[in-house]
């Protein structure tokens, strides 16, 4: 008599919960990272517009207006010179409770001849030793 080799049932359901198990596992830390890369390209939109208003100050002696909270969008631009050609938008879905209402850059020109600006956004998760939660970056760093 020839025996027959081959799997039985039970290890091939061993074998396909496994990989249920691994696929589950996968999709868990998949989601973890895409949240943190949104948060990252939050940060590096911020740090990117910070150096363009910090160009437009050296050049105009202020900051562009408005002085009432706005969403940044289009360019920072003044006569002939771009300091930045598209103003980046905050990336979507907005990670975290706290983040669900304010996920847009929103810029406010402030003090004697717009000398001073406020560039709010929001973070889901610490990033880059910036806690979650909305943060507010300045000419003197991200508070």
């Amino acid at each position: 008599m020839r025996k027959e080799r081959g799997f039985t049932l039970i290890e091939l359901l061993v074998v396909i919960a496994i990989i249920g198990l691994l696929s589950t596992l996968a999709v868990v830390a998949l989601n973890n990272a895409r949240q943190k890369s949104r948060d990252a390209k939050r940060i590096a939109d911020v740090k990117q517009m910070q150096t363009a208003l910090e160009l437009y100050f050296n050049d105009n002696n202020g900051y562009p207006g408005p002085t009432s909270p706005t969403v940044l969008t289009g360019s920072i631009a003044t006569n002939s010179v771009t300091y930045m050609a598209v103003v980046p938008t905050a990336p979507t879905p907005a990670d975290g409770t706290a983040c669900a209402s304010s996920n847009a850059y929103t810029y406010q020109a402030s003090g004697t001849g717009n000398s001073d600006y406020g560039l709010s956004f929001c973070l889901g998760a610490t990033t880059g030793g910036v806690s979650a939660g909305v943060h507010t970056a300045t000419p003197a760093g991200i508070r």
